[in-house]
């Protein structure tokens, strides 16, 4: 997959970031979308926006920026979330509800994009409706999908927008993993296993015993990250930096290290790259700024 260009789909929701700062365009997807092409992907966000302002926003700025976008046009109103922050720039959210994101459709067009997809990013929040569309259009989405297609399930845990349900039956379809140190005992509770399991013990036990992911992103903050893959494990600090917020920066780590290892580069390098890329982020306001041209070449050097 190295030798052609990547397609990469952020797939659920587009929302808008309300911070203190202003608003900003985020949702989980569209900004792993958002920085796996600055990464040289192919890149296009799948989801729905509303027949309103903030949605007309939404598809300008992403087209303004380089991302396609597939987001059928819906009657509901756009994802928002109102995020503050804390003395350390951590945010906390509070969510619109039965929003477009929530109704994603399966159209045709969605179909045909998911058979020539090799990367593909989604998480949970936007199969939090039972009786919403978007939870079918991302499960088949990912039952569409290539084979040896690379399917990242960044859980993405929000307030009590999440199930066993459907964490399983994203968890049966991804190949790599990733959540942070707070959704890990989280994760372990849901499934009733023993909630201090370390990351290596949920790898070992966990993902790749019940359920062949070998691919497992961890992050822990100021306390570093680790990074498993096929057995092998790379852990790697995190740089002090003065964080302005920390929007986004988990994304741009996800999609950075994921581009990375499908373009060829050791676990390492990847990992290096991505904790680089991630603290840039955090010195940025809102979640997709642009990154430096020394930044992106890392993954190449």
């Amino acid at each position: 997959m190295s030798e052609a260009k990547l397609t990469c789909v952020g797939l659920g929701e587009i929302l808008w970031d309300v911070l203190p700062a202003g608003p900003r365009l985020g949702g989980a997807p569209a900004n792993f979308a958002f920085h796996a092409m600055q990464l040289g992907c192919d890149s296009l966000v799948v989801s729905s926006v509303g027949k309103d302002e903030r949605g007309d926003e939404a598809l300008k700025i992403l087209a303004d920026n380089g991302v396609k976008v597939l987001a059928p046009r819906s009657d509901k109103i756009t994802g928002y979330v109102k995020a503050t922050l804390n003395e350390r720039g951590v945010p906390s959210y509070e969510f619109a509800l039965d929003t477009a994101y929530d109704h994603i459709p399966l159209t045709d067009e969605i179909l045909a994009a998911a058979r020539r997809t090799n990367i593909c990013c989604f998480g949970s929040l936007a199969q939090r409706q039972a009786d919403g569309a978007s939870r079918k259009t991302i499960t088949a989405f990912l039952d569409a999908m290539p084979q040896g297609s690379i399917k990242v399930f960044d859980i993405n845990l929000r307030r009590d927008y999440f199930s066993r349900e459907v964490l399983e039956a994203g968890m049966k379809r991804c190949t790599a993993f990733k959540c942070n140190d707070e959704e890990l005992p989280v994760v372990l509770g849901i499934f009733g296993k023993d909630q201090s399991l370390n990351a290596q013990q949920f790898y070992d036990q966990v993902l790749r015993a019940e359920f062949g992911i070998d691919t497992f992103v961890y992050t822990c903050g100021e306390h570093g990250s680790d990074v498993f893959v096929k057995g092998a494990h790379n852990h790697e600090a995190t740089p002090k930096v003065e964080v302005v917020d920390t929007v986004g920066a988990g994304d741009s780590f996800t999609a950075t290290f994921i581009v990375g290892l499908a373009q060829g580069c050791d676990i390492k390098r990847a990992h290096e790259t991505a904790v680089a890329v991630a603290a840039y982020v955090c010195g940025q306001n809102g979640a997709m700024p642009k990154l430096p041209d020394e930044l992106k070449a890392r993954l190449h050097a």
